[in-house]
């Protein structure tokens, strides 16, 4: 059972949080305006394109794949965006000092047969060291495709990409822990957690280079106006700020001790969700299922008539919350973009960030809001009404998808975060 009095305790927060996760977010913004300005000093704001690729694939591992299918939702039919993802591991070598070699070092990659001239490579790592993504660039510059690669400044991979006559664009790494704070040890040290804010680092390059090539269709001020609303997010879900005010440690709150089912309608709505799935898992150690309406009413309907979703009931009045563990049950959690309209009960206007009719951040939908529901939607709240589970719906009413996102995105890696860092003090 999750005490909900530690998600009010900065301090305590603070001593949980060993690698500085909560840090790490609240300077996604600033992440976002660093990696905009290097990438335009490497070059970028230079680039002469001539004609849009045929495709765009986008290697990588974690985040880099989510960055993807960003960019995925945000370019539609108009071009074919893949994910890249590894599809090998092999044994890695111990580094020179003979430290115990980090799995992702052995992961490869390889290039569909069909990829040629007409395509373009984008390659992005957080790390810069894996020697499949260096292999992989090779293969691309043999093949004859353009290739773009983001990584640490003076790491392997952006040596390589000189060698192979890449576009490097620089890699924009996190805090970094304090000096007389000594790092935990990691669970898994061949696996250790994602920076959280890891994202914005690969998806900022990649959509500036996609705008300039004409792939997206985003206005002129869309990238640094997601740093102001990751800016406006920080200070919404900072550690100090009470769980009534906090809507991320009250998301946290209501999601302890379930299996969280995550719905999205819409693609980008899809690729927050996918997010969030990812991010329990990482950050707070919890499964969760995420995927789509409307196929998702199917894949999942099976849970609902089994243990986790007959009689669930979180708000039972003579439960005995201290002696009696929580019931494990199901909790749905639906995800949605809903542009140019007034949902649920929004606080108040972060000056600056947020323009006139659109709320602070995504926004709880209640149940008595008066707006027609898709088909999808509709059908959702039917089948966990007859099944005593219950829904939580949040929906960012910005009209730009891409700041829509950031909404989702920032609230969702929050909980996440604030999730683990309470249920580690349980």
């Amino acid at each position: 059972m999750l005490d909900d009095t530690l998600l009010d305790d900065p301090a305590a927060l603070q001593r949980a949080d060993h690698d500085r996760a909560l840090l790490s977010l609240a300077g996604a913004g600033a992440r976002v305006r660093t990696a905009l300005r290097q990438a335009d000093a490497a070059g970028l704001d230079r680039l002469r394109p001539d004609g849009r690729p045929r495709t765009v694939l986008v290697a990588g591992h974690g985040s880099a794949l989510t960055a993807a299918e960003v960019l995925a939702a945000l370019v539609g039919s108009a071009t074919l965006v893949t994910p890249l993802p590894p599809t090998e591991a092999a044994a890695p070598r111990a580094d020179r000092a003979g430290a115990p070699p980090v799995f992702t070092a052995g992961l490869g990659w390889q290039l569909p047969g069909w990829a040629g001239p007409l395509d373009l490579l984008v390659i992005s790592s957080a790390d810069g060291g894996e020697q499949g993504l260096i292999g992989l660039a090779e293969q691309a510059y043999a093949r004859g495709c353009a290739i773009v690669v983001t990584a640490p400044a003076g790491s392997p991979l952006a040596e390589a990409a000189l060698q192979v006559r890449a576009l490097p664009l620089p890699y924009v790494a996190g805090v970094l822990p304090d000096e007389g704070r000594p790092a935990a040890p990691a669970a898994e040290p061949d696996l250790p957690a994602e920076d959280p804010a890891a994202l914005w680092s690969h998806l900022t390059p990649l959509l500036a280079l996609t705008q300039k090539l004409g792939l997206t269709q985003l206005p002129y001020d869309a990238l640094p106006g997601v740093a102001d609303l990751l800016d406006a997010a920080a200070v919404r879900c900072r550690p100090d700020a009470a769980a009534y005010t906090n809507p991320a440690k009250g998301l946290a709150a209501r999601l302890a001790g379930t299996v969280p089912l995550l719905w999205a309608e819409g693609p980008l709505a899809g690729a927050a969700a996918g997010r969030f799935a990812a991010q329990l898992a990482d950050r707070a150690g919890r499964p969760a299922l995420a995927g789509s309406l409307p196929q998702v009413l199917t894949a999942h309907r099976g849970m609902f008539t089994g243990q986790l979703g007959a009689g669930a009931d979180p708000d039972d009045f003579f439960r005995d919350r201290v002696e009696e563990p929580d019931p494990l049950h199901l909790q749905v959690l639906l995800l949605r973009h809903l542009p140019g309209t007034a949902v649920g009960t929004a606080a108040g206007t972060a000056a600056g960030t947020v323009a006139e009719g659109e709320q602070d951040g995504p926004a709880e939908v209640t149940e008595d809001d008066e707006r027609p529901r898709s088909f999808g939607a509709s059908r959702a709240h039917r089948l966990a009404a007859a099944h005593d589970v219950r829904l939580t719906e949040y929906a960012s009413t910005r009209p730009d998808p891409l700041h829509a996102l950031a909404d989702l995105v920032a609230l969702t890696d929050f909980a996440a975060v604030y999730l683990g860092l309470a249920a580690a003090q349980s």
